[in-house]
């Protein structure tokens, strides 16, 4: 349960992410709320997790999904860049992740 928390908690803080960009420097009310509810939502879920999960495999993790989750969506909704040391980049962090969480043992 703990790892399906830290996903949930992933997606959030994908959406956090997301909306950043959307208010503009926190600008623009509604996603600047949107950032906030998101970021707070991510926070607690992930300590959740962090109950039965050593704090360095969930954060790392955490941080690790949200980051690929946000360069995926940065390419797809903002046509950001999509090279070969890019995605070769992402693999290497994804690899990383998969290999944390196989070593790694809820408490």
């Amino acid at each position: 349960m703990a790892w399906v928390l830290v996903v949930v908690a992933s997606a959030f803080e994908v959406a956090f992410a997301l909306s950043m960009k959307a208010s503009y420097g926190f600008t623009k009310l509604v996603p600047s709320t949107f950032a906030v509810v998101t970021g707070v939502a991510s926070v607690v879920i992930l300590a959740q997790a962090l109950r039965t999960l050593p704090v360095g495999t969930g954060y790392t993790a955490w941080t690790g999904i949200g980051a690929v989750g946000s360069v995926v969506f940065g390419i797809v909704l903002f046509n950001e860049p999509r090279d070969l040391p890019r995605l070769l980049s992402l693999a290497l962090v994804i690899a990383g992740l998969v290999s944390l969480g196989l070593t790694s043992q809820p408490r």
